[in-house]
C-alpha cells in the first residue's frame, strides 16, 4: 500500500510541473480566479493514480496564487505504458497535460496533437529557470515535451573504502587511462576479494559509459577523413573497444552474467561486494546507491564517482540533444493550455519543488528550529518531475545531517556536467524508423557475441556489411544529409 502510494504522489508531482503565465489567454482561463468555479484539468501519467494528498496539496497551492483549478486523473490500462497511452490517445480521449515516456513523436508530427510549448517557457519564470542547456537545447529542436530533470546519464561509482585501500587508485586518479583501469580492474578482483570488476544490467552501455569516448567514439556519427559521417559503432574504434571488452571478458573482469543482470541483481552483487563497480544516473539514483551501500556495509563503505577512462578522448557517453525521451506535453485541443502549463510551472517554484523533491511536511520531513530535517520515510521518496536542482531554492536549509543529496550525489552531478559533451544524434524520420531498430539490434547482438567469444574481430567487416544491408546505408546517407 505504502508502494502505491509513492507511486501515486511521485508521478503526479511528475505531472505538475511548469508555467504560471505563458503566451495565449484561453476563453476558459478567464473563470480561473480562486472566487470563481475551479477549472477541471485532466492530466495522465505513468503509474498515476490519483493521491488526495498530493492533488489536494497542488490545487491549495494554485488557487492561493489565483487558479483555482481541479486536477483529473484520467486512468491507463496496466501494460506498456507508452502503448496503452497511444490507444487511450487514439481513441479520442485527450487529457490536458500528457506525459510521455515514448511513443510521442506521432501525435506530436504526424497527427500534430500537442502544443509547441515554446511560448510558454520563453514567457515563464519557475521552469525557464530550471532548465539545463540540454533541456534548453533539446527544447529549442523538439518544442513538445519539457522534462525538467538532469540528463540521465549516467557515471560509474564504487565504494570508497575499496579505493582508498588500493595500490593502483592513486595513479588511476592521477592518469585515468586505459591501462590503468585495465591493471585497477585486475587488482579490484586478485586483491580485494570481488568475483569480477564490473557488472551491467543486460547490456555493454553501462561499460561505454567509461570507456567509449577514450576509445574514439565521441558522437554517435563519427567524421571520417573524406568529411562524411559513418555511424561509431560501424568504425575501427568500436571494433577496438569490444575487443578490449572481450579482454575484460576472458579474464573475469567483467561480470560473466553481464547479458542476463536486470537492475535489482546488478544493484545487489554492488551492495554484496561481488561487483566492484556499477553504473547508476547522476544524482539521486547515485543517493540510492550510497545510502543502501553504507546501511548494508558501513560509513566508510560510502561510493565514490570515478572519472571515465582517458585516450582519444575523454568523457562519459555524449548527451543526446536531438529531443528529450520523456517529458510533459499539453494539448493542443486544449480548452485550458494557459492553466494546463501553470500547473507545470507550479511544482517549478519553490513551493511546488518542495513538494515534488521532498514530499508532504510531517510525513517526509519536517522543520525543526528553522531547518529542514528529513524523515526515514523520505529514504523512498523521488522527485519525477523537477529533478533538477539548478533552481531549487527552499525557504530553509537543510539540516547538516539530513542534506537533500549526499556528497557522492552532489560530487556525480558536478562530474556529469564538466566530462559532457553534446552527441550529434538525430530523430530517425519515421520511415527509417523499422529499419534503425533492426540495425540496432543487430548491432547488440553482434557486440554481445564478439564480448563473449562466439565472435571476433575478424568478423568486424562482415557485421558493417550485415549492419548496412539491413538498412544503416539509407540511414547513413540521411545523417550526412542532416547533421550541420
Amino acid at each position: 500500500m505504502k508502494k502505491m502510494i509513492f507511486l501515486m504522489l511521485a508521478s503526479l508531482m511528475m505531472l505538475t510541473t511548469a508555467c504560471g503565465s505563458s503566451g495565449t489567454k484561453d476563453a476558459g482561463d478567464a473563470q480561473s480566479s480562486s472566487e470563481q468555479e475551479a477549472v477541471t484539468i485532466s492530466i495522465v501519467g505513468k503509474d498515476l493514480p490519483p493521491d488526495a494528498r498530493v492533488i489536494k496539496g497542488i490545487e491549495e497551492g494554485m488557487k492561493a496564487e489565483g487558479k483555482n483549478i481541479k486536477l483529473e486523473v484520467v486512468p491507463v490500462q496496466s501494460g506498456t505504458y507508452s502503448e496503452k497511452l497511444g490507444l487511450l490517445l487514439q481513441s479520442g480521449t485527450i487529457p490536458d497535460i500528457m506525459y510521455f515516456q515514448g511513443g510521442d513523436y506521432a501525435f506530436a508530427i504526424t497527427q500534430q496533437i500537442l502544443e509547441d510549448l515554446t511560448p510558454y517557457i520563453e514567457q515563464s519564470t519557475y521552469v525557464k529557470a530550471s532548465m539545463n542547456v540540454f533541456n534548453q537545447e533539446r527544447t529549442k529542436n523538439y518544442p513538445y515535451l519539457v522534462w525538467l530533470s538532469p540528463t540521465s546519464s549516467q557515471i560509474p561509482v564504487m565504494r570508497q573504502d575499496w579505493f582508498d585501500k588500493s595500490a593502483t587508485g592513486k595513479e588511476l586518479l592521477a592518469n585515468p587511462s586505459i591501462d590503468n583501469y585495465y591493471n585497477f580492474f585486475k587488482e579490484m578482483k586478485e586483491k580485494n576479494g570481488a568475483k569480477f570488476a564490473y557488472t551491467t544490467a543486460g547490456n555493454l552501455d553501462e561499460l561505454d559509459v567509461m570507456f567509449a569516448q577514450a576509445f574514439g567514439l565521441t558522437s554517435t556519427w563519427i567524421k571520417g577523413a573524406d568529411g562524411k559521417y559513418a555511424f561509431g559503432k560501424t568504425t575501427s574504434f568500436e571494433k577496438d573497444k569490444l575487443e578490449f571488452y572481450a579482454k575484460l571478458y576472458k579474464e573475469g573482469l567483467l561480470d560473466p552474467e553481464f547479458l542476463t543482470k536486470k537492475w535489482d541483481t546488478k544493484e545487489k552483487a554492488f551492495y554484496d561486494g561481488q561487483a566492484a563497480i556499477i553504473a547508476g544516473t547522476q544524482g539521486k539514483v547515485i543517493d540510492l546507491y550510497n545510502n543502501k551501500m553504507t546501511s548494508q556495509n558501513g560509513v566508510s563503505a560510502k561510493v565514490m564517482p570515478l572519472p571515465p577512462a582517458k585516450g582519444k578522448a575523454q568523457g562519459y557517453l555524449p548527451i543526446d540533444v536531438s529531443k528529450e525521451s520523456r517529458g510533459f506535453a499539453i494539448s493542443k485541443v486544449s480548452k485550458h493550455k494557459d492553466l494546463a502549463f501553470a500547473v507545470l510551472e507550479y511544482l517549478a517554484s519553490p513551493k511546488g519543488q518542495m513538494l515534488d523533491k521532498l514530499g508532504i511536511e510531517g510525513e517526509e520531513y519536517e522543520i525543526v528550529n528553522n531547518k529542514i530535517k528529513l524523515k526515514e520515510k523520505f529514504a523512498e521518496w523521488y522527485p519525477l518531475f523537477v529533478g533538477s536542482t539548478i533552481n531549487f531554492k527552499p525557504e530553509h536549509e537543510f539540516d547538516p545531517a539530513t542534506p537533500y543529496l549526499s556528497e557522492p550525489a552532489m560530487k556525480s552531478l558536478e562530474m556529469i556536467d564538466s566530462l559532457s559533451s553534446k552527441d550529434n544524434a538525430f530523430i530517425i524520420p519515421a520511415e527509417l524508423a523499422g529499419k534503425w531498430d533492426a540495425c540496432n539490434e543487430l548491432y547488440k547482438e553482434f557486440a554481445a557475441n564478439i564480448v563473449m567469444g562466439s565472435k571476433s574481430a575478424a568478423d568486424f567487416d562482415k557485421f558493417v556489411q550485415a549492419w548496412n544491408d539491413a538498412g544503416g546505408k539509407e540511414i547513413t546517407e540521411y545523417a550526412n544529409q542532416t547533421i550541420k
